[in-house]
């Protein structure tokens, strides 16, 4: 009897799971992930096949002069993946696959330079990232000057430049660069990217003493700032990395410098300083509208805006007059914003964006109406206007 018990005991011990281990995978789990391997074999012969022909209209576009980065044909395509997509996947993941899909036939068609405001980390670098994915090539221009400068001279194939914050306002360094490049680049498409700002300190919070970041970050974090750090030294940067890369060396330099720095938390990640506080701007819902500048003009995507840089004449009720030839054929208005001509005193540069194509009747009609009580007027272009957040 022993004996057996013994046996029976040995045989159950036999069965059971190593000590730690983990039990086989049911069989029906097993299953579904054959299907999955069986799908993803299946998904990878289709971009595949995809790719194929993104070869053949590669080598069309360079026979015909044709771009290679096409907005409107970008928004048509996510407009039909988007339609197409029934669920479970939220639509976000989809144009999510499809951005790195484009990005990917790009490096096929003919590879990408895109310049951004640098260094890397920086929220321009995000938002390049974000419109064009992973498989074109990124340049750091330092300057937002600069990015206007090398699109011009061709030395990127597109730039991306901040033009307006939803808290703080339009981004003056792009308001004056359109001044001296009005008709050589153009706007070709719009982004809106989520802004999440973290205070980032290689010290402790209670140590920070001084704090760096690109001047129109301020006013987005200004309630945070006049709360929990009211007597700081707010330190202007030329953008939000370079702003962390200074703390980091300043506290390295004097490690009792108290010094901190507003950006992003893949900024703080790329340069080494830690976040000691996230989400710390003052809108939770804080966007900041960037452009695409191109030395092309984009085509009609049937859903566009157009922004328009001009000065009036001077001579009274001259802007009044220029807004109401758009208000009278029925153009909407979406955004004005003003900046000192750099001509004379009290002389004004107003930037538009007006919804519509300016190929199209009646903003068409507006624009070469309101020509007349403009001592200057430049399209800086029409692009597909933006409807998701990234």
């Amino acid at each position: 009897m022993m004996s057996d018990c013994m046996g029976q005991e040995s045989q159950k011990n036999d069965e059971s799971p190593p000590q730690g281990g983990q039990p086989p995978e049911p069989a029906a789990l097993q299953d579904l992930r054959k299907r999955i391997d069986d799908v993803d074999r299946r998904l990878v012969e289709l971009l595949n096949e995809r790719a194929q022909i993104i070869v053949e209209v590669g080598q069309l576009k360079r026979n015909t002069g044709s771009p290679i980065y096409a907005p409107h044909r970008e928004a048509a395509v996510l407009k039909r993946a988007i339609d197409a997509n029934k669920g479970p996947l939220p639509d976000r993941t989809i144009e999510g696959v499809y951005r790195e899909l484009m990005s990917g036939s790009f490096a096929i068609e003919q590879p990408l330079r895109i310049g951004f405001l640098g260094p890397a980390g920086s929220f321009s670098h995000q938002a390049a990232v974000a419109q064009f994915g992973s498989s074109v090539s990124f340049e750091d221009l330092h300057a937002i000057e600069g990015v206007f400068t090398e699109v011009q001279r061709g030395h990127v194939d597109y730039g991306l430049a901040p033009i307006e914050n939803s808290t703080g306002g339009g981004i003056v360094e792009t308001l004056d660069a359109f001044r001296d490049v009005a008709g050589k680049v153009f706007v070709y498409a719009e982004i809106q990217l989520t802004i999440r700002h973290a205070l980032l300190a290689n010290c402790e919070p209670k140590d920070v003493k001084r704090i760096y970041s690109k001047p129109e970050v301020f006013p987005q974090c200004r309630k945070w700032l006049s709360v929990q750090y009211p007597a700081a030294e707010l330190v202007p940067a030329p953008s939000t990395s370079r702003a962390v890369m200074m703390a980091r060396e300043e506290q390295e330099a004097d490690p009792n410098a108290g010094v901190a720095a507003i950006a992003s938390t893949l900024a703080g990640q790329t340069y080494g300083v830690n976040p000691i506080f996230e989400d710390i701007e003052d809108n939770p819902n804080n966007l900041t509208r960037f452009f695409v500048i191109s030395r092309q003009q984009a085509e009609p995507s049937g859903d566009d805006k157009t922004s328009i840089m001009f000065t009036t004449a001077d001579k009274p009720g001259a802007l009044v007059r220029v807004l109401s030839i758009f208000d009278r054929a029925g153009v909407n208005l979406t955004h004005i914003d003003k900046r000192p001509s750099g001509r004379e005193n009290w002389s004004y540069t107003f930037f538009i964006d007006a919804v519509g194509h300016h190929k199209d009747e009646p903003l068409k009609g507006a624009i070469n109406f309101a020509r007349g009580d403009c001592e200057t007027l430049h399209v800086l272009g029409s692009y597909p206007r933006a409807r998701r957040i990234l």
